[in-house]
């Protein structure tokens, strides 16, 4: 739809349906996740991040952000801001349980829902006796969500994904807000231009250079220049300052690959370590296909050496979930990719090609007994984490 202007819009909208939209966003969600475990964090400004030079914050609590605390931060830069903040590395496995949790949730309660990211989703509840009812039923739906969890989580309700997004943002934290169609302009215009989503800091920066700080005034640019001074990007960017997005809330499906990575404290040339490395991670990637009785195709390797320099290698494979194949092809893939004979600052796994199933014997090589293995070490890591067992050559 070729949109000139915002008469356009809402005249080609005239006669269809008006939407209505959730956007749930889990509030601090690592530290919120860390504070179920340990209460006595409770009130204290926490950082979740690498606890090495090389750290960076992936998340932070509401005292740490009164600091000036940041995700993506350094946390050495997050320290000098804020020096009793308590580190803690976090727990991937841990956070992802909790999200799936949630998800369930809202799966349950949800005619459609698209889980945008660990900790947050959209939910089309469009025909749900309009805004008292949906606002009803939005609010009943996040207060099974904190009593089920123990999680505070917070939510916008309005007429599209961007202006329940932003909405979610002046309810954080632990709050509720809706914005009912004749109120989004009026709500957008006094906010600042980053709160809407896709403005990163460059573009930030070019608008301020234009003298352009809130949506109001970003709203009163003419598309044609925004279309000038923004290129493509321009259209979406003035879309949103208006209140438009006819972005359709995609029902949720599963990812279509698994990957762990690795960034060293110190650049490498430790090749019997990389070989560690690459068992440890490729062990995670195994035990996670089996839980999720998936079957991967194609292994992909990358590195990254110390000039920053990244290489990626591929390689389809027969179907399978079982360790000992996926660490073959892995160090197979390293020896081939691993050329350059310099210090390597990242390694990463991904693999992909998913389909459901459980493994199937290979009659040539693979023994009942080897499928009994699996399974007793998976009951073993099901009961007591996915790290308490490993092979000896990947300590």
């Amino acid at each position: 739809m070729r949109i000139e202007s915002v008469n356009d819009f809402f005249k080609n909208m005239m006669g269809r349906a008006e939407r209505t939209i959730v956007h749930m966003d889990l509030d601090s969600f690592f530290v919120s996740v860390e504070r179920l475990q340990n209460s006595k964090l409770n009130g204290k400004p926490v950082i979740i991040g690498g606890s090495s030079g090389r750290g960076v914050v992936s998340s932070c609590s509401y005292e740490a952000r009164k600091f000036g605390v940041r995700a993506a931060m350094p946390v050495r830069r997050a320290l000098l801001l804020c020096s009793e903040a308590v580190v803690i590395r976090g727990d991937m496995e841990m956070y992802t349980k909790y999200s799936h949790m949630v998800s369930d949730i809202i799966a349950e309660q949800s005619p459609v829902y698209e889980k945008a990211s660990i900790d947050e989703c959209y939910i089309d509840i469009t025909g749900m006796d309009r805004f008292f009812g949906s606002w009803q039923w939005s609010k009943e739906l996040r207060r099974k969500i904190i009593l089920e969890t123990g999680l505070p989580i917070s939510f916008g309700l309005s007429v599209n994904k961007t202006v329940a997004k932003i909405a979610t943002g002046e309810a954080k934290p632990d709050g509720e807000l809706q914005i009912p169609y004749r109120d989004v302009q009026s709500f957008l215009n006094p906010l600042s231009i980053r709160k809407i989503p896709m403005i990163g800091s460059k573009t930030y920066d070019d608008l301020r250079s234009m003298g352009v700080s809130t949506i109001e005034k970003l709203s009163q640019i003419p598309l044609k220049v925004m279309r000038q001074v923004m290129g493509n990007r321009g259209d979406i960017i003035w879309e949103k300052a208006h209140g438009i997005d006819t972005t359709p809330v995609v029902q949720y499906s599963e990812r279509k690959s698994i990957s762990h990575e690795i960034t060293f404290e110190k650049d490498s040339v430790d090749i019997a370590g990389m070989n560690c490395v690459l068992i440890k991670m490729m062990e995670k990637i195994g035990y996670q296909l089996r839980n999720k009785q998936k079957l991967c195709s194609v292994i992909t390797i990358k590195i990254r050496y110390s000039n920053y320099d990244t290489y990626t290698l591929q390689k389809k494979i027969p179907y399978t979930d079982f360790d000992h194949e996926l660490i073959t092809i892995a160090k197979e893939l390293f020896v081939r990719i691993y050329k350059h004979r310099m210090s390597i600052r990242l390694i990463g796994l991904r693999v992909s090609g998913l389909i459901n199933g459980v493994q199937q014997l290979n009659l040539f090589e693979d023994t009942l007994q080897m499928t009994n293995l699996y399974k007793a070490m998976d009951d073993i890591r099901n009961r007591y984490g996915a790290s308490s067992v490993k092979r000896a050559v990947g300590l």
